[in-house]
């Protein structure tokens, strides 16, 4: 996701290379292209074709993609822990009366 941010709208091959490059051990095209591909089916990314050539772009902003993952793993936590995982999270990020007004006022406006 973040080469696709970087690049706005990419084909598989510009991806791979950009990673790869970066990489010990670099990933096949197919790899790739099956990541992509998947992402596209969960609505992440939308593909267009041109030719034979697909083309990807990010569907959400980084930032509003960056907020559903929060809130799904906040969630998650939350159903399998339940009020033991909201206290743990309170002592660890030491709530005082400010903090406490302040994530209400952020919860009211999710």
């Amino acid at each position: 996701m973040e080469e696709v941010w970087a690049q706005g709208e990419a084909p598989v091959r510009s991806v791979m290379e950009a990673l790869n490059k970066g990489s010990r051990k670099p990933r096949a095209y197919t790899t790739y292209m099956t990541i992509m591909s998947r992402l596209d089916g969960k609505g992440l990314l939308e593909r267009r074709r041109e030719g034979k050539t697909d083309f990807y772009r990010p569907t959400l902003e980084r930032q509003a993609y960056l907020n559903l993952r929060a809130e799904a793993e906040v969630d998650a936590v939350v159903a399998q822990y339940g009020d033991v995982a909201l206290a743990h999270f309170a002592r660890q990020v030491g709530l005082d009366r400010n903090r406490l007004e302040e994530l209400k006022r952020l919860a009211e406006q999710s």
